[in-house]
């Protein structure tokens, strides 16, 4: 069976192991060993793991996060690998897929963008449908901050609304590259974009993401 939060799981632990605990990540600050302690925490330590969103939290996210990063390499990758603990919910397939996958795609590209790999690749039709379902249920809360009205329209898709105003600025291109626009990875994002100069520039400028 195609999993694709399973499949992008897996290609991210590879990655990580190819290129070793101190390589770069789009992640402003973090190196590939940072960014692996990060996907355990977010797993495993759920004390821990509000610290990602809730800022008043993130000292305490950010310590255990550093004791969690002083794991060896390897065996730190294996814990990435192997997911959440066994009994927890987040091992159905169902759940794994609508919460993980964006999750582990993004961070994939993360460490392949910051590479010498900067270049999109081939995204098979699972992955490119689950990614599309998760851009359209998380486009207005990623694009909130938008300075104008946002549309996005999907290579070969129907285009939909991100943030309504006037004026409006239309971000195109393939699904994979308007998940990463919008989850703030705008300047590696292979997009195209319509609408009044200025708009544009306010977007291009614009910080997405949670």
């Amino acid at each position: 069976m195609n999993r694709p939060a399973r499949n992008e799981r897996h290609a991210l632990c590879d990655l990580f192991l190819k290129v070793g605990p101190d390589a770069p990540t789009l992640c402003a600050g973090w190196t590939t060993r940072d960014l692996a302690a990060h996907l355990v925490v977010r797993e495993t330590r759920p004390d821990a793991a509000g610290g990602i969103l809730i800022r008043r939290l993130a000292p305490y996210g950010d310590r255990v996060r550093d004791k969690v990063a002083r794991t060896d390499w390897t065996t730190l990758v294996d814990r990435v690998r192997n997911g959440p603990p066994r009994l927890s919910p987040m091992r159905i397939p169902a759940l794994d897929d609508l919460t993980n996958t964006l999750e582990f795609f993004v961070h994939h590209e993360d460490v392949r963008r910051a590479q010498a790999v900067r270049e999109s690749r081939v995204i098979e039709p699972a992955l490119e449908d689950a990614l599309l379902g998760a851009l359209t249920r998380g486009a207005r809360l990623m694009g909130r901050s938008s300075p104008c009205g946002l549309t996005m329209t999907p290579t070969g898709g129907i285009g939909f609304v991100v943030r309504k105003g006037s004026p409006t600025v239309d971000v195109s291109g393939p699904v994979s590259e308007l998940v990463l626009f919008i989850y703030g990875r705008t300047s590696v994002a292979d997009v195209e974009f319509a609408g009044p100069p200025d708009s544009v520039d306010a977007v291009r400028a614009t910080t997405f993401g949670i």
